[in-house]
Protein backbone atom coordinates (compact mmCIF):
# COMPACT_ATOMS: atom_id res chain seq x y z
CA UNK A 1 0.00 0.00 0.00
CA UNK A 2 1.32 3.72 0.13
CA UNK A 3 4.52 4.66 1.27
CA UNK A 4 5.27 8.13 3.63
CA UNK A 5 5.74 11.17 1.60
CA UNK A 6 8.93 12.30 1.76
CA UNK A 7 10.22 14.58 4.71
CA UNK A 8 10.16 18.13 5.28
CA UNK A 9 13.59 19.35 4.18
CA UNK A 10 12.46 17.92 0.50
CA UNK A 11 9.09 19.65 0.93
CA UNK A 12 10.62 23.03 1.32
CA UNK A 13 13.56 22.44 -1.58
CA UNK A 14 9.78 21.71 -3.71
CA UNK A 15 8.18 24.68 -2.25
CA UNK A 16 11.34 26.98 -3.19
CA UNK A 17 10.92 25.19 -7.03
CA UNK A 18 6.88 25.67 -7.10
CA UNK A 19 7.12 29.35 -5.91
CA UNK A 20 9.39 30.38 -8.53
CA UNK A 21 6.88 29.08 -11.15
CA UNK A 22 5.63 32.02 -13.66
CA UNK A 23 1.83 30.85 -12.64
CA UNK A 24 0.00 33.95 -14.38
CA UNK A 25 -3.36 34.21 -13.18
CA UNK A 26 -4.94 36.00 -16.53
CA UNK A 27 -3.64 33.03 -18.59
CA UNK A 28 -5.60 30.98 -16.21
CA UNK A 29 -8.50 32.43 -16.96
CA UNK A 30 -8.58 32.57 -20.08
CA UNK A 31 -7.57 29.01 -20.36
CA UNK A 32 -10.21 27.79 -18.17
CA UNK A 33 -13.03 30.14 -20.44
CA UNK A 34 -13.39 27.32 -22.94
CA UNK A 35 -13.70 24.66 -20.49
CA UNK A 36 -17.32 26.53 -18.83
CA UNK A 37 -18.39 27.50 -22.28
CA UNK A 38 -18.77 23.91 -22.89
CA UNK A 39 -21.23 22.39 -20.76
CA UNK A 40 -21.26 19.29 -19.65
CA UNK A 41 -24.16 17.93 -17.20
CA UNK A 42 -23.71 14.43 -16.41
CA UNK A 43 -27.00 12.95 -18.60
CA UNK A 44 -25.86 14.48 -21.91
CA UNK A 45 -23.39 12.00 -22.98
CA UNK A 46 -22.37 14.19 -26.48
CA UNK A 47 -21.92 17.23 -24.22
CA UNK A 48 -19.55 15.22 -21.82
CA UNK A 49 -17.58 14.15 -24.53
CA UNK A 50 -17.47 17.27 -26.33
CA UNK A 51 -15.83 18.31 -22.83
CA UNK A 52 -13.88 15.53 -22.66
CA UNK A 53 -12.59 15.92 -26.56
CA UNK A 54 -11.40 19.82 -25.62
CA UNK A 55 -9.12 18.40 -22.37
CA UNK A 56 -8.06 14.49 -24.15
CA UNK A 57 -6.39 17.77 -26.75
CA UNK A 58 -4.81 20.08 -24.17
CA UNK A 59 -3.14 16.62 -22.88
CA UNK A 60 -2.08 15.13 -25.81
CA UNK A 61 -0.43 18.99 -26.39
CA UNK A 62 1.30 18.17 -22.99
CA UNK A 63 3.01 15.42 -24.79
CA UNK A 64 0.67 13.15 -22.47
CA UNK A 65 -0.33 9.18 -24.21
CA UNK A 66 -3.76 10.13 -23.96
CA UNK A 67 -6.76 7.28 -23.83
CA UNK A 68 -10.69 7.92 -24.66
CA UNK A 69 -12.09 5.09 -22.22
CA UNK A 70 -15.71 4.88 -23.45
CA UNK A 71 -18.38 5.41 -21.43
CA UNK A 72 -21.08 2.91 -21.12
CA UNK A 73 -25.19 2.95 -19.83
CA UNK A 74 -25.66 6.03 -21.81
CA UNK A 75 -22.72 7.67 -19.97
CA UNK A 76 -20.26 9.83 -21.60
CA UNK A 77 -16.50 8.90 -21.88
CA UNK A 78 -13.49 9.15 -19.46
CA UNK A 79 -10.03 10.06 -20.00
CA UNK A 80 -7.09 8.65 -18.66
CA UNK A 81 -3.22 10.21 -19.85
CA UNK A 82 -0.06 9.00 -18.88
CA UNK A 83 2.62 12.28 -18.40
CA UNK A 84 5.90 11.59 -20.24
CA UNK A 85 8.41 10.06 -17.77
CA UNK A 86 11.38 7.62 -17.37
CA UNK A 87 9.88 5.43 -15.03
CA UNK A 88 6.53 5.57 -16.68
CA UNK A 89 4.22 2.35 -15.54
CA UNK A 90 5.12 2.19 -12.14
CA UNK A 91 3.34 3.19 -9.41
CA UNK A 92 3.01 7.23 -8.86
CA UNK A 93 0.54 9.84 -8.64
CA UNK A 94 -3.00 9.69 -9.53
CA UNK A 95 -5.03 12.84 -10.24
CA UNK A 96 -8.11 12.01 -10.64
CA UNK A 97 -11.13 14.40 -11.44
CA UNK A 98 -14.75 15.25 -12.78
CA UNK A 99 -16.05 16.78 -15.46
CA UNK A 100 -19.64 16.51 -15.38
CA UNK A 101 -21.51 19.06 -13.97
CA UNK A 102 -25.38 19.14 -12.23
CA UNK A 103 -26.16 22.59 -15.06
CA UNK A 104 -28.50 21.96 -18.01
CA UNK A 105 -27.06 22.90 -21.37
CA UNK A 106 -28.52 26.52 -21.41
CA UNK A 107 -27.10 27.46 -17.68
CA UNK A 108 -24.58 29.81 -19.55
CA UNK A 109 -27.42 31.88 -20.37
CA UNK A 110 -28.57 32.37 -16.48
CA UNK A 111 -25.13 32.37 -15.04
CA UNK A 112 -22.72 33.55 -18.03
CA UNK A 113 -18.93 32.88 -17.90
CA UNK A 114 -17.97 36.21 -16.75
CA UNK A 115 -15.71 38.04 -13.86
CA UNK A 116 -16.42 40.82 -11.56
CA UNK A 117 -13.32 41.58 -9.39
CA UNK A 118 -11.75 38.61 -8.12
CA UNK A 119 -15.03 36.35 -9.24
CA UNK A 120 -15.02 34.34 -11.91
CA UNK A 121 -18.57 32.83 -12.60
CA UNK A 122 -20.21 30.18 -14.79
CA UNK A 123 -21.72 26.55 -14.53
CA UNK A 124 -19.42 23.86 -13.54
CA UNK A 125 -16.47 26.37 -12.55
CA UNK A 126 -16.02 25.73 -9.59
CA UNK A 127 -17.20 22.14 -8.97
CA UNK A 128 -14.72 21.21 -10.85
CA UNK A 129 -12.96 22.49 -14.09
CA UNK A 130 -11.36 25.19 -12.48
CA UNK A 131 -9.50 22.46 -10.50
CA UNK A 132 -9.14 20.12 -13.27
CA UNK A 133 -7.53 23.15 -14.94
CA UNK A 134 -5.14 23.92 -11.99
CA UNK A 135 -3.43 20.33 -12.14
CA UNK A 136 -2.60 20.28 -15.65
CA UNK A 137 -1.92 23.94 -15.32
CA UNK A 138 1.25 23.18 -12.27
CA UNK A 139 2.01 19.95 -15.04
CA UNK A 140 2.65 22.19 -17.96
CA UNK A 141 4.43 25.19 -15.59
CA UNK A 142 6.96 21.66 -13.98
CA UNK A 143 7.93 21.05 -17.52
CA UNK A 144 8.25 24.05 -19.17
CA UNK A 145 10.98 24.90 -16.28
CA UNK A 146 12.31 21.71 -17.25
CA UNK A 147 11.65 19.83 -13.95
CA UNK A 148 10.29 16.13 -13.71
CA UNK A 149 8.00 15.25 -11.13
CA UNK A 150 10.35 11.83 -9.11
CA UNK A 151 6.87 9.52 -9.22
CA UNK A 152 5.00 9.00 -12.70
CA UNK A 153 2.16 11.21 -12.81
CA UNK A 154 -1.15 9.88 -14.73
CA UNK A 155 -4.41 12.24 -15.28
CA UNK A 156 -8.10 10.59 -15.05
CA UNK A 157 -11.26 12.20 -15.78
CA UNK A 158 -14.57 10.91 -15.71
CA UNK A 159 -18.05 11.93 -16.55
CA UNK A 160 -20.80 11.02 -13.87
CA UNK A 161 -19.52 11.75 -10.63
CA UNK A 162 -22.25 14.14 -9.65
CA UNK A 163 -24.33 10.84 -10.18
CA UNK A 164 -22.68 8.51 -7.62
CA UNK A 165 -19.91 7.91 -10.39
CA UNK A 166 -22.21 4.46 -11.32
CA UNK A 167 -20.24 3.75 -14.32
CA UNK A 168 -16.65 5.21 -13.63
CA UNK A 169 -16.26 3.61 -9.83
CA UNK A 170 -14.26 0.82 -11.01
CA UNK A 171 -12.33 2.38 -13.39
CA UNK A 172 -11.51 5.20 -10.39
CA UNK A 173 -10.84 2.21 -8.09
CA UNK A 174 -8.70 -0.04 -10.75
CA UNK A 175 -6.76 3.03 -11.72
CA UNK A 176 -5.49 3.94 -7.86
CA UNK A 177 -5.05 0.95 -6.72
CA UNK A 178 -2.00 0.94 -9.76
CA UNK A 179 -0.65 4.60 -7.69
CA UNK A 180 0.84 5.14 -4.72
CA UNK A 181 -0.68 8.56 -4.16
CA UNK A 182 -3.97 10.12 -5.58
CA UNK A 183 -5.04 13.92 -5.45
CA UNK A 184 -8.50 15.61 -6.25
CA UNK A 185 -8.95 18.99 -6.99
CA UNK A 186 -12.22 19.43 -5.87
CA UNK A 187 -13.28 22.76 -4.59
CA UNK A 188 -10.91 24.23 -1.64
CA UNK A 189 -12.69 24.19 1.81
CA UNK A 190 -12.77 27.22 3.60
CA UNK A 191 -9.61 29.19 4.89
CA UNK A 192 -7.81 27.23 2.47
CA UNK A 193 -8.39 23.73 3.45
CA UNK A 194 -8.26 20.40 1.90
CA UNK A 195 -10.38 17.51 2.81
CA UNK A 196 -8.91 14.36 4.07
CA UNK A 197 -11.96 12.41 4.98
CA UNK A 198 -15.36 12.30 3.45
CA UNK A 199 -18.40 11.18 4.68
CA UNK A 200 -20.42 8.02 3.28
CA UNK A 201 -23.12 8.08 1.22
CA UNK A 202 -25.84 5.88 -0.25
CA UNK A 203 -28.26 6.63 -2.79
CA UNK A 204 -32.02 5.42 -3.44
CA UNK A 205 -34.97 4.99 -5.97
CA UNK A 206 -38.14 5.49 -4.04
CA UNK A 207 -41.43 5.09 -5.77
CA UNK A 208 -45.35 4.49 -4.74
CA UNK A 209 -47.94 3.20 -6.48
CA UNK A 210 -51.84 3.55 -6.32
CA UNK A 211 -55.23 3.33 -7.91
CA UNK A 212 -56.12 5.49 -10.92
CA UNK A 213 -59.43 6.68 -11.62
CA UNK A 214 -60.63 10.08 -13.55
CA UNK A 215 -60.17 13.21 -11.17
CA UNK A 216 -62.81 14.93 -12.42
CA UNK A 217 -65.55 12.38 -11.80
CA UNK A 218 -65.11 9.98 -9.23
CA UNK A 219 -61.94 10.92 -7.63
CA UNK A 220 -63.13 8.84 -3.92
CA UNK A 221 -62.59 5.40 -6.22
CA UNK A 222 -58.63 6.17 -6.93
CA UNK A 223 -55.57 5.97 -4.42
CA UNK A 224 -53.15 8.80 -5.57
CA UNK A 225 -49.36 7.77 -5.79
CA UNK A 226 -47.90 11.78 -5.89
CA UNK A 227 -50.21 12.23 -2.61
CA UNK A 228 -48.89 9.65 -0.90
CA UNK A 229 -44.87 10.43 -1.97
CA UNK A 230 -45.45 13.76 -1.07
CA UNK A 231 -46.27 12.21 2.49
CA UNK A 232 -43.21 10.20 2.17
CA UNK A 233 -40.74 12.91 1.11
CA UNK A 234 -41.69 14.81 4.52
CA UNK A 235 -41.31 12.17 6.12
CA UNK A 236 -37.99 10.82 4.47
CA UNK A 237 -36.23 14.25 5.45
CA UNK A 238 -37.61 14.23 8.75
CA UNK A 239 -35.52 11.64 9.56
CA UNK A 240 -31.91 13.86 8.72
CA UNK A 241 -30.03 14.05 11.78
CA UNK A 242 -26.83 15.47 13.04
CA UNK A 243 -24.73 12.10 11.80
CA UNK A 244 -26.74 11.03 8.93
CA UNK A 245 -28.88 13.91 6.17
CA UNK A 246 -31.52 12.78 3.79
CA UNK A 247 -32.99 15.00 0.78
CA UNK A 248 -35.23 14.02 -1.58
CA UNK A 249 -35.12 15.23 -5.41
CA UNK A 250 -36.08 14.10 -8.49
CA UNK A 251 -39.82 13.70 -8.39
CA UNK A 252 -41.88 12.60 -11.27
CA UNK A 253 -45.56 11.16 -11.99
CA UNK A 254 -48.37 10.73 -14.69
CA UNK A 255 -48.66 14.16 -17.13
CA UNK A 256 -52.43 13.53 -17.04
CA UNK A 257 -53.95 16.15 -14.48
CA UNK A 258 -57.37 14.87 -15.25
CA UNK A 259 -55.93 11.34 -13.97
CA UNK A 260 -55.73 10.24 -9.90
CA UNK A 261 -52.04 9.34 -10.40
CA UNK A 262 -51.13 5.64 -10.22
CA UNK A 263 -47.32 6.36 -9.78
CA UNK A 264 -44.89 8.55 -8.49
CA UNK A 265 -40.94 8.43 -8.24
CA UNK A 266 -38.00 10.19 -6.52
CA UNK A 267 -34.40 9.76 -5.57
CA UNK A 268 -33.26 9.59 -2.10
CA UNK A 269 -29.53 11.03 -1.06
CA UNK A 270 -28.18 9.99 2.05
CA UNK A 271 -25.14 10.92 3.74
CA UNK A 272 -23.38 9.89 6.96
CA UNK A 273 -20.73 11.03 8.84
CA UNK A 274 -20.16 6.95 10.14
CA UNK A 275 -20.40 3.30 8.37
CA UNK A 276 -22.68 2.71 11.28
CA UNK A 277 -25.26 5.95 11.13
CA UNK A 278 -25.46 5.09 7.21
CA UNK A 279 -26.25 1.43 8.07
CA UNK A 280 -28.97 2.89 10.73
CA UNK A 281 -30.52 5.45 8.04
CA UNK A 282 -30.28 2.74 5.38
CA UNK A 283 -32.03 0.46 7.57
CA UNK A 284 -34.89 2.72 8.63
CA UNK A 285 -35.52 3.85 4.88
CA UNK A 286 -35.86 0.45 3.68
CA UNK A 287 -37.83 -0.67 6.56
CA UNK A 288 -40.70 2.14 5.70
CA UNK A 289 -41.49 0.18 2.56
CA UNK A 290 -45.02 -1.42 2.57
CA UNK A 291 -48.49 -0.24 1.69
CA UNK A 292 -50.50 2.42 2.97
CA UNK A 293 -53.73 4.13 2.60
CA UNK A 294 -54.12 2.03 -0.37
CA UNK A 295 -51.02 2.97 -2.09
CA UNK A 296 -47.62 0.68 -2.00
CA UNK A 297 -43.98 2.94 -1.42
CA UNK A 298 -41.04 0.46 -2.52
CA UNK A 299 -37.41 1.59 -1.77
CA UNK A 300 -33.96 0.34 -3.94
CA UNK A 301 -30.62 1.17 -3.07
CA UNK A 302 -28.72 2.36 -6.77
CA UNK A 303 -25.05 3.42 -6.03
CA UNK A 304 -23.38 4.37 -2.77
CA UNK A 305 -19.73 5.75 -1.61
CA UNK A 306 -18.41 4.05 1.11
CA UNK A 307 -16.78 6.26 4.10
CA UNK A 308 -13.42 7.85 3.61
CA UNK A 309 -12.43 7.75 7.57
CA UNK A 310 -10.84 11.01 8.25
CA UNK A 311 -7.48 10.83 10.12
CA UNK A 312 -6.16 7.83 8.04
CA UNK A 313 -2.41 7.71 8.55
CA UNK A 314 -1.44 7.31 4.85
CA UNK A 315 -3.69 10.38 4.10
CA UNK A 316 -2.41 12.62 7.10
CA UNK A 317 1.09 12.06 6.17
CA UNK A 318 0.46 13.09 2.29
CA UNK A 319 -1.11 15.96 4.47
CA UNK A 320 1.37 17.01 6.42
CA UNK A 321 4.17 17.18 3.41
CA UNK A 322 1.41 19.38 1.62
CA UNK A 323 0.88 21.70 4.42
CA UNK A 324 5.16 21.96 4.50
CA UNK A 325 4.75 22.78 1.34
CA UNK A 326 1.87 25.42 1.99
CA UNK A 327 3.82 27.18 4.88
CA UNK A 328 6.86 27.40 3.18
CA UNK A 329 4.51 29.20 -0.06
CA UNK A 330 3.07 31.25 3.11
CA UNK A 331 -0.16 29.83 2.95
CA UNK A 332 -2.21 28.48 5.83
CA UNK A 333 -3.47 24.64 5.40
CA UNK A 334 -6.14 23.14 7.49
CA UNK A 335 -7.16 19.36 7.26
CA UNK A 336 -11.05 18.35 7.48
CA UNK A 337 -13.43 15.66 7.28
CA UNK A 338 -16.33 16.77 5.00
CA UNK A 339 -19.54 15.79 3.28
CA UNK A 340 -20.35 16.17 -0.48
CA UNK A 341 -18.43 12.75 -2.44
CA UNK A 342 -15.62 12.67 -4.12
CA UNK A 343 -13.21 10.28 -6.21
CA UNK A 344 -11.44 10.32 -3.18
CA UNK A 345 -14.12 8.18 -1.35
CA UNK A 346 -13.12 5.37 -2.95
CA UNK A 347 -9.56 5.80 -2.86
CA UNK A 348 -9.07 6.94 0.55
CA UNK A 349 -11.29 3.97 1.81
CA UNK A 350 -8.89 1.56 -0.34
CA UNK A 351 -6.36 2.24 2.02
CA UNK A 352 -4.43 4.64 -1.05
CA UNK A 353 -3.21 7.92 0.55
CA UNK A 354 -5.42 10.51 -0.74
CA UNK A 355 -5.83 14.48 -0.68
CA UNK A 356 -8.78 16.03 -1.52
CA UNK A 357 -10.19 19.74 -2.46
CA UNK A 358 -6.93 20.87 -3.68
CA UNK A 359 -8.57 22.86 -6.44
CA UNK A 360 -9.87 26.53 -6.64
CA UNK A 361 -11.53 28.14 -3.50
CA UNK A 362 -15.03 30.38 -4.58
CA UNK A 363 -18.77 29.82 -3.60
CA UNK A 364 -21.98 28.70 -4.86
CA UNK A 365 -21.25 25.39 -6.20
CA UNK A 366 -24.11 23.69 -7.67
CA UNK A 367 -26.17 27.11 -7.88
CA UNK A 368 -26.47 29.86 -10.46
CA UNK A 369 -24.00 32.07 -8.50
CA UNK A 370 -21.70 29.49 -9.00
CA UNK A 371 -17.99 31.15 -9.26
CA UNK A 372 -14.21 30.84 -8.00
CA UNK A 373 -11.63 33.36 -6.73
CA UNK A 374 -9.35 34.18 -9.68
CA UNK A 375 -6.30 35.21 -6.97
CA UNK A 376 -6.25 31.34 -5.29
CA UNK A 377 -5.38 30.12 -8.42
CA UNK A 378 -1.80 29.99 -8.81
CA UNK A 379 -1.92 29.74 -5.29
CA UNK A 380 -3.29 26.51 -5.40
CA UNK A 381 -1.48 25.69 -8.80
CA UNK A 382 2.14 26.21 -7.05
CA UNK A 383 0.83 24.06 -4.10
CA UNK A 384 0.11 21.34 -6.43
CA UNK A 385 3.17 22.06 -8.18
CA UNK A 386 5.28 21.61 -5.29
CA UNK A 387 3.25 18.52 -3.75
CA UNK A 388 4.34 16.42 -7.55
CA UNK A 389 7.63 17.69 -6.66
CA UNK A 390 7.79 15.95 -3.35
CA UNK A 391 6.13 13.34 -3.98
CA UNK A 392 8.26 10.14 -4.14
CA UNK A 393 11.48 11.95 -3.18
Amino acid sequence: MASSPAAAPAAGSAADIAAALPFDTEAMVAGIEPWVRCESPSLDAEAVARMMRLVAHELAVMGAQVEMVPGRDGMGPSVRARLPHPDAGAPGVLISGHFDTVHPVGTLARNPFRREADRVYGPGILDMKAGNYIALEALRQLAAAGHRTPLPVTVLFTPDEELGSPTSRALIEAEALRHRYVLCPEPALAGNGVTTGRYAIARYAIETRGTPTHAGIKPQDGASAVREMCRRILEIEAMTDEECTFSVNDLSSGRWVNCVPAQASAQVLSMAKTEAALARGSQALLAAAGTRDGVAFAVRQTVARPLWANGRPETMALFETARGIATALGQPLSAHSSGGGSDANFTGALGIASLCSLGAAGAGMHTLDEHILASSLAERGRLTAGLLLALGR
